[in-house]
């Protein structure tokens, strides 16, 4: 975990203390990248005798039987020694291994352990060797049927990690995750729920993945984990009802994207390092009653993205108390925006604030009270609001809308002289990209006073 501190901190170019949670009703002490309540001590097995109670399984064949009895004993202790094979588990039972030096050693051809029924326990152990097919999902675990537990474990250099398809209030928690190495369009999700309604994702750390997804699964938390050097750092397709919160999602290609869903709330996380092409912090398409509060998103290519999201003014999206900083572009809309409400958040140091493919503007949606680092305006009341409206006009978006070739040219000194002429004489700029009647005079956030 400390090294994702370096990591988190190294990338905003500030010093460790001026990282800290956004205002939001989430208690701090849960922050996982600064308050370190997942450090890397609570993430994975750790070395422990036998619980009272247990079984101690003796070897491979004695394991076998005891799965397959259905009168079988509850607790099975595995010890610290390599347990070859693939396994199947039928029936309600607790497998407990001894801490890191208990291995379950997949033949390397399909899953390793395949979980089916109500009630199975899998905790404090390692699995590797899953097999390489794709097209089964070769995984170090599934997960099908109900009230599941995945926890205390390390998957290490799985194809797939923890795939969790239709079952019902299953948990993953504090298990460590690594993936494949090589392209990340080639490796396995290192977490797949999949029709998995209250499923819980909670205090994992996930690395060199593909994605970590939530389809067609409703109710689900996704609480303080950390995701990193993957694709998508966590993927919401038709998931309803659903909440990410506390957690780190940095160095992937996407921090998190939602698709085709309603009632997300995404709360008091860190989206950064989301470059390339492809590189979005946050984004969303097709979706409906969204709040985003008291994140970070930073130094990505896209702070965060909206396609046709609401998809009507009467499911907003609400961004509250979030730092945009650094962002090669701190918003982008694929089409004007409708029922968007920017309040209390603080943009810092966005070479490019708003873009809206097609040669749009963000004048539709609402900003309210946010600080703009770039803000021109003054304060004679002394009230911390600015008395003039903050006015967005960047010649240098109508040029890159009219020539997209002169994007390359995005960050450089030359566009950069061309915005400021244009600030220094308005007519130039004649396109009004968005408007804050009511711009804060101070960021609102540590990160962003020190930016």
């Amino acid at each position: 975990m400390k090294a994702l501190v370096v990591v988190a901190v190294a990338s905003l170019c500030l010093p460790a203390c001026a990282l800290q949670p956004p205002a939001h009703d989430v208690a701090a002490a849960t922050w996982p990248v600064m308050g370190l309540p997942q450090a890397a001590a609570s993430v994975g097995p750790h070395p422990q005798p036998r619980p009272a109670g247990a079984t101690e399984v003796r070897d491979e064949t004695h394991l076998q039987q005891l799965l397959a009895d259905p009168q079988g004993p509850a607790v099975l202790w595995l010890g610290p020694r390599a347990w070859h094979g693939d396994w199947v588990v039928r029936r309600p039972v607790t497998l407990v291994g001894a801490g890191p030096a208990t291995v379950m050693q997949g033949s390397g051809t399909a899953t390793v352990i395949d979980a089916e029924g109500s009630g199975i326990t899998i905790e404090n152990l390692v699995i590797t060797g899953t097999g390489g097919r794709h097209t089964q999902e070769d995984a170090a675990c599934k997960l099908r049927g109900s009230a599941h537990h995945l926890r205390h474990t390390e998957l290490r250099h799985v194809l797939f990690g923890a795939v969790v398809a239709g079952c019902k209030d299953c948990t993953v928690e504090a298990n460590f995750i690594t993936g494949r190495t090589g392209d990340a369009e080639l490796r396995g999700d290192g977490i797949k729920l999949w029709s998995a309604d209250g499923g819980r994702v909670l205090g994992n750390r996930v690395e060199d993945v593909r994605d970590v997804v939530v389809w067609y699964s409703n109710h689900v938390i996704v609480h303080n984990n950390v995701v990193i050097r993957s694709r998508y750092g966590c993927h919401f397709m038709y998931a309803h009802d659903c909440e990410l919160t506390d957690s780190a999602l940095v160095d992937n290609t996407v921090g998190i994207f939602v698709m085709y869903s309603a009632h997300l709330r995404i709360a008091g996380s860190v989206l950064a390092g989301a470059r390339g092409p492809a590189g979005v912090g946050l984004g969303f398409k097709d979706s409906d009653d969204i709040e985003v509060v008291g994140n970070y998103l930073v130094r990505n290519t896209v702070g965060s993205y909206f396609d046709s999201t609401p998809r009507s003014a009467e499911h907003p999206v609400l961004l509250r108390d979030n730092v945009l900083a650094i962002n090669d572009i701190a918003l982008r809309w694929h089409a004007q925006p409708q029922g968007v409400t920017l309040r209390g958040n603080d943009f810092v140091g966005n070479p490019e604030t708003v873009e809206v493919d097609g040669g749009g503007d963000a004048t539709t949606a609402k900003f309210d009270g946010n600080f703009w680092s770039d803000y021109a305006g003054y304060d004679l009341d002394g009230d911390g609001w600015g008395d003039v409206d903050h006015l967005q006009k960047q010649l240098s978006s109508s040029l890159t809308e009219a020539r997209p070739v002169l994007k390359f040219f995005r960050g450089t000194a030359a566009l950069a002289v061309i915005d400021t002429l244009a600030r220094a004489v308005p007519v130039l700029a004649t396109k009004l990209l968005l408007r804050d009647a009511k711009p804060a005079m101070r960021p609102q956030h540590p990160l962003a006073a020190k930016g």
